[in-house]
């Protein structure tokens, strides 16, 4: 008996790696204590919380690959009380995903009329699990139309719209108050003067506000639910973006963040760029092929 479980204790590292192929591709740290952590130990910390950022890089395969494992994992821990939210659904589709999660409508027609992104087979898992599993799926983006509107013409334009219009978005007016984010999205577009006027600004607030309010919205009629929301990092790094306009929203919600990036230092990573970008921070390995 005591040779059987030395045997088991020895092969459980090798058990572990069979079970998760990709395991040699990716690195789970807990940036508190800048230490390896696994996916159980993120699915175990939604105990004291409500809804679990993942931020991805939209092309990393390997990102795709975990987004479906801790989805999976939140649903079997917490079952009839989980639910998905997408930024690669738009609030006017919320119909159209709903007709195909009940298995009324043909998986074509939710990609034609839902609009569903051009890789929608990297989440593709994940919706056919809430199928499934009858699990509630929140097309949280705003429509398109709508931030392009706001890029062209300011956040005042939104006033014009009816009231049907008006209710795919989060209450008007957006807050877009300056400050961490703000600079943030400078840098990222190259500067203030690549960046030009603030309307662009004002459309990533509306991306943002449109996807918090739906997030909230839901927890506010699903009591104990735990959402598990996919959006690009950017949106959620630093639980600023749609994580802090949720908190406006709903400001004793509970929250998780992921920060996921394909990055050479995936097995030392440097803190100096890490260490506040999410609760946990995933690094994949960058040599994979990416989806596209």
């Amino acid at each position: 008996m005591k040779f059987t479980a030395l045997l088991l204790l020895l092969l459980s590292p090798f058990v572990a790696l069979c079970q998760d192929q990709m395991a040699q591709h990716y690195k789970i740290y807990n940036t508190a204590k800048q230490r390896i952590a696994t996916a159980d130990d993120i699915i175990n910390d939604l105990n004291k919380a409500d809804v679990l950022f993942f931020g991805e890089e939209h092309n990393d395969s390997t990102g795709h690959y975990l987004e479906s494992l801790l989805f999976k994992k939140l649903a079997d821990k917490y079952p009839g009380k989980a639910a998905l939210s997408l930024e690669m659904f738009q609030t006017d589709c919320q119909t159209v995903l709903n007709e195909y999660l009940a298995g009324f409508i043909r998986e074509k027609n939710l990609i034609t009329e839902g609009r569903a992104w051009q890789n929608y087979k990297d989440y593709r898992p994940m919706v056919e699990l809430a199928k499934t599993a009858h699990i509630p799926v929140v097309a949280a983006n705003a429509p398109t139309r709508y931030t392009n509107m706001v890029t062209r013409m300011g956040l005042s334009s939104l006033d014009q719209l009816d009231a049907k219009a008006k209710a795919w978005l989060a209450p008007l007016p957006v807050d877009t108050a300056t400050g961490p984010y703000y600079e943030k999205f400078v840098t990222v577009m190259g500067g203030h003067s690549a960046m030009g006027t603030m309307k662009i600004y004002q459309s990533q607030n509306l991306w943002d506000a449109t996807m918090g309010w739906n997030i909230a919205q839901f927890l506010k009629t699903h009591a104990g639910y735990k959402i598990f929301q996919v959006n690009g990092g950017f949106h959620s790094e630093e639980k600023l973006g749609t994580a802090a306009q949720l908190k406006k929203y709903l400001p004793k919600v509970r929250m998780v963040n992921i920060a996921v990036y394909a990055d050479d230092s995936f097995d030392n990573p440097d803190w100096t760029k890490f260490a506040k970008m999410g609760d946990y921070v995933i690094l994949t390995d960058p040599k994979l092929a990416k989806t596209f």
